[in-house]
């Protein structure tokens, strides 16, 4: 009798050992099925753009431009990958230019939100910054280990594997598109050699000895939204004169006065939004590193950050093509020229001059872009501070206080008088250019 009771309670004792084992999450590699994007955090997001922030400045030919569209579609991918996860959001095929995406997303499946945007973001990355250096190609290749890595500690491999198929899918057929928008390999052709500046004192000329042209064709690129050049251009800046009356002159003398005047506090304002290309990751890489910085600040989740990734994407690549479309329309020449020919020949500038003319402000658009993108995300009176280049020792890199957006993008324009780089309309109807790309690009997402 006793050891019949003994076999019978033996029996108990496993059957109560793998029930508590088939119970156990510790002892399963799956996620909860059909999780959410929203239930992860940016980690990932946060991570690769902070890497492609270190390509963008250390990639040859990453001009402003190139930066700006290598990040539009960059950010699009993500957000076109991850929104198949939410409940609330829907695709962006149909609503961009020429962009229609059919996916193997099976509903059915359980997907591992981390490495779907991770998978999409190595792959956009890699194809992007091809001609990166070996060390730099070497961490692209690092970070998407890094990542897989984690997961596969607490995710099936099926799982896995599911997700990686899915968002290489993603990927190639936003590459696929993107190489029909006419910017395709920009970057190891940033000075068409066939371009000629318009003959003409009322038009823009190279700045110093052998410039030449940067992008003159950019403003034929296909936009992700065709509004984003129809209800954008703003109205012809002043007209060449040589009247001193004129307010073409009177335009020239203000950036002359402000210059000769500048004060230390606006010479570190000039430096810190300049971003030149070599030197940062130019100003579509500002951008990245604020949306960075408020995703941290506020613990934006997965699904959060890739919509805000994804509207900061569009509107950046957009302000460049707006912006590039009317520089090349009006041919504006930049302040040095017309101050050196009727003022004073001898003049300098603070910043130096970049290769293009200067109607519109590119600075000035793509702040503007960016302050109602971010107005949209965190809220129109949001305080912040900006510390991107809180690390360089070139500049006064310290961080920067804002009460709002708007601020922000205020003194990101005004910091491109202060250089003696842009005229008043140019810096402030350029923030009206921007602001209204923003307003086109938050309407595909309501």
């Amino acid at each position: 009798m006793f050891k019949k009771n003994s076999l019978q309670f033996s029996l108990l004792l496993i059957l109560v050992f793998f029930n508590s084992c088939e119970k156990d999450p510790s002892n399963t590699l799956s996620e909860p099925e059909f999780t959410s994007p929203d239930t992860f955090n940016s980690e990932v997001v946060v991570d690769w753009f902070n890497l492609i922030k270190i390509l963008t400045t250390e990639t040859h030919g990453f001009t402003p431009p190139v930066a700006a569209r290598a990040f539009g579609y960059t950010g699009g991918a993500l957000y076109e990958a991850i929104q198949v996860g939410m409940d609330n959001k829907t695709s962006l095929s149909g609503k961009l230019n020429d962009f229609i995406i059919e996916t193997n997303y099976d509903k059915g499946a359980q997907y591992h939100w981390p490495t779907v945007a991770n998978s999409t973001l190595a792959s956009m990355t890699k194809s992007f910054y091809s001609n990166a250096s070996l060390a730099n190609y070497s961490s692209i290749l690092a970070l998407e280990k890094q990542f897989n890595e984690a997961s596969s500690n607490t995710v099936d491999n099926e799982v896995i594997d599911r997700s990686i198929v899915f968002a290489n899918n993603i990927a190639d057929t936003i590459l696929l598109w993107s190489s029909t928008d006419g910017g395709f390999g920009a970057q190891f052709n940033n000075f068409p050699s066939e371009y000629e500046p318009l003959p003409g004192v009322e038009f823009w000329k190279p700045t110093a000895p052998g410039q030449k042209a940067l992008q003159p064709y950019w403003g034929n690129n296909r936009p992700f939204l065709s509004l984003n050049l129809k209800n954008t251009t703003p109205a012809d800046p002043p007209p060449y004169s040589v009247d001193s009356e004129s307010i073409y002159y009177i335009r020239a003398m203000e950036v002359y006065e402000v210059v000769n005047n500048v004060t230390e506090a606006q010479t570190i304002i000039a430096e810190f939004w300049s971003d030149d290309p070599q030197t940062s990751a130019t100003p579509p890489g500002h951008s990245i590193s604020i949306l960075n910085q408020l995703i941290n600040d506020t613990n934006l989740d997965l699904s959060a950050s890739s919509e805000a990734f994804a509207k900061l994407a569009i509107g950046i690549n957009d302000a460049f093509i707006s912006c590039w479309k009317v520089k090349y329309d009006t041919n504006y020449p930049r302040p040095v020229t017309v101050i050196n020919n009727q003022i004073d020949s001898d003049w300098v500038t603070i910043l130096e001059t970049p290769p293009f003319p200067e109607y519109t402000s590119g600075h000035s658009v793509q702040s503007g872009a960016l302050a109602e993108i971010l107005i949209s995300l965190f809220g129109e009176n949001y305080a912040f501070t900006d510390r991107t280049h809180e690390n360089r020792t070139d500049i006064n890199g310290t961080p920067r206080n804002y009460t709002s957006f708007i601020h922000m993008a205020e003194e990101a324009a005004a910091s491109r008088l202060y250089g003696g780089i842009h005229f008043k309309e140019g810096i402030e109807l350029g923030l009206v250019q921007g602001y209204q790309i923003g307003k086109n690009v938050i309407q595909i997402f309501n």
